[in-house]
Parts: C-alpha cells; structure tokens; sequence
C-alpha cells in the first residue's frame, strides 16, 4: 500500500468513529423504568388511641399510686458466720386511708426490718400487722400521712369470667410500677404452698415475674379481684401462667388480721388417710371413698363431737396404718375424699360455725352437727 493511500484510509476511518461517537451521544435516552406500586390503602391510620388503650391508662394513672414497694431485710449468715443482710423486693395494696397495706406473706417471712415506698419515692418503715401463711397473705402498716395514700378498692371474685381482661401493676425484678394485661385463664385452681392449699386460685396469662409478688390483679372497673402470689415457671421468669390469691379470701380474713395478727380458723382435729377402692376392699369396709380417721386430737371439734380415730396398728404392704377408726365421708353437704378435701371445706368456716357431717362406724352411717371450735395456736403463728 502506497504511503498516501495509507494516511486516506487513517482519515477515513478517523472521521467514521467521529461521526459515531457523535450520533450515539446525541442519541434520545429512554427514561428509567419505574415499578409500578400503587397505593392501594384506601384510608389512613388514626392518630388517636383506642378505648382499650385508655382504659389501660386511665387504670395505670388512677390506680398506680395505691401500689407501693415492699423491700424487706432478712439476716443471714454467710460461710464463716458472718451475719449479712439479705434484701427481698416485693409489691403491695394500699386498703385505707389508716396506713395499712396487703401483700404476700412470703415477702415479708423473717423479715427483721420492712420498708414500704410510696408512689412519690417517699419511703416509711413498716411493722406487720398480721399474717395469714395459709393463704401466703400479710397486712402491714406504716405510719404516713393520709392524703399520700390511695386506697384501691377491693371488687368481688364471685362473678369472674374465664376470658375477661385483667391488669397487674407491680414492681418485678425491681422495675417499679410496671403495668402488665392479660385474661383471666382459668378459675377455681388449688395452689399448693409449704404451708397448705389455697383453694380457688385466679389464673392469668398477664405478665408477673419475681417482684410483682404481693401486687394488685386489678379488672377494668378498676377494682382489686386479686393479689399475685406465684407463677408457673421451669426458668423462674413469666411464662405466662401466673396465679392470684382471690380477694374474697382477703375480705374475710382482714378482720382478723387487723385485731388478733391471725386468722381464727375452727380446730377440726383429725389425722387420717384417704381411701382407694383397693385399700378398702383389703380392709373389708362399707364404703370406697372417703377419710380413714387414725388419730383425733383431744378437745378438737372432731373429739368433741364424738368420732373416734383408729384403735389398732398394722402393717398393709409396706405401710402401717391405724385401723378401727370412723370413716368420714361428708361435711356440711359435700362428699370428703381425702384431707386437702376437708381443709377446702373448712376454709371459709370460722369457730362456733355449726357444720353436718356423715361418717361410718362399722357398718353403720351415722350423721351428725358438729360445732366448730378455734384452737388459738393453730392460727397464731407469727413472724
């Protein structure tokens, strides 16, 4: 190729790329794509808040301050005998306008000192009023004045619903004045402590955790239908299930509590075992079911109205028991099947109560009335 050949070419294609880069630069450029999203809400969120938001802040902000702080000091002793303090916290009720506030008995169990704070920080050493460890209730009592304390007041659990909304407000793991809601689960549970069975149990699934022990479970009326007592838990924190003394029991007990530090309860005075079908057919007894009377304490009510306990000691497979005894298989109208049975019975019952009750001797069913006596001791146990 000739030399001037050579540079025509090199123009050429010079201007081409030129004439290129020209075209492609001036070129339209199509507009993005856009998705093609549409609003297909029709209206917009309100800003207010529902009717069930304001009742669960209208309960917060009018009953919050009849719930207070219960921290109670016990004394220990560590490895080398040292005495330390040990502080619990827990929650409570204020009840009136004398000072006097409802909380669990185990809060306060071998407390050397209490100390109650109230809804402004203000705080005031407690003294215990009376203690019902039973139905794992105390009442205690500070001295402050009356228009710092807002009483709560107290419902009914007569008429409570399986599926009606509760609240709790308490204080747990030291947060205070948390406010929890929930249903009520279910009704009528035993719950059983170290000191007996509390019978007709409120269950809830509102949050309670350690500290909330002794705190209100209050309805939407605003009114107290319980005291949190204890939760079901395999790591010791809410799992949902939580459990409340019914506030039926603190009605009937406050009294009591108030003038005497305990509970008058009737001293029904029988030691016994319950029976099944196949003890009793060993033993050849009239009846299946029923309380095996062993032992009845002297000047007891049982004693006092006649039944007799077991006369004869024997060895049944790899027990002993006490046989001969009387066979109680009702009181005041419900049939007895075993103990727990008869401390449900008894439970609302006071001294001088006169209660029917149906028993075997022998063969022969006898029924009776028997009239309740107190037995000051059993009820007077202190802290």
């Amino acid at each position: 190729m000739k030399r001037t050949e050579f540079w025509k070419l090199v123009l050429t294609s010079s201007l081409l790329s030129t004439a290129m880069v020209v075209f492609l630069i001036r070129w339209p450029v199509p507009e993005p794509a856009h998705a093609g999203f549409t609003n297909t809400r029709t209206q917009t969120f309100g800003t207010g808040r529902t009717q069930d938001e304001d009742i669960n802040i209208r309960i917060y902000d009018e009953l919050g301050p009849g719930v207070v702080n219960v921290t109670s000091t016990t004394l220990e002793r560590n490895f080398w005998f040292d005495v330390i303090p040990r502080r619990g916290v827990g929650s409570g009720v204020v009840i009136d306008r004398e000072g006097r506030i409802v909380t669990n008995f185990h809060v306060v169990q071998e407390a050397s000192r209490i100390e109650v704070t109230l809804y402004d920080k203000s705080s005031y050493e407690a003294k215990v009023l009376g203690t019902d460890r039973f139905n794992d209730l105390a009442i205690l009592e500070i001295d402050c004045p009356a228009e710092k304390l807002h009483p709560i007041e107290l419902g009914s659990s007569d008429n409570l619903k399986v599926g009606q909304k509760v609240l709790a407000i308490g204080n747990p793991f030291g947060f205070e004045h948390t406010l929890t809601t929930g249903i009520i689960s279910s009704l009528g549970r035993s719950l059983r402590t170290d000191s007996g069975v509390i019978e007709n149990v409120i269950q809830s699934d509102a949050a309670i955790n350690p500290g909330n022990s002794g705190g209100p479970l209050l309805n939407t009326q605003g009114e107290l239908i319980g005291i949190n007592t204890a939760i079901y838990s395999r790591s010791g924190e809410s799992a949902g299930i939580g459990f409340a003394v019914p506030v039926n029991i603190l009605r009937r007990i406050v009294p009591d509590l108030v003038s005497l530090g305990y509970v008058r309860r009737p001293w029904f005075g029988v030691q016994g075992r319950a029976l099944t079908p196949g003890l009793a057919s060993a033993l050849k007894l009239p009846v299946q079911e029923g309380l095996l009377i062993e032992r009845v304490e002297q000047g007891s009510s049982s004693d006092l109205a006649g039944l007799r306990g077991g006369r004869r000691r024997v060895l049944l497979g790899n027990f002993f028991l006490i046989i001969g005894g009387d066979i109680l298989v009702s009181l005041d109208g419900q049939p007895v099947r075993s103990h727990d049975d008869l401390v449900r019975l008894l439970a609302d019952k006071r001294p001088g109560d006169r209660v029917g009750a149906g028993f075997y001797r022998g063969d022969r069913r006898i029924e009776t009335v028997i009239e309740l006596v107190g037995y000051e001791r059993f009820g007077a146990r202190r802290i």
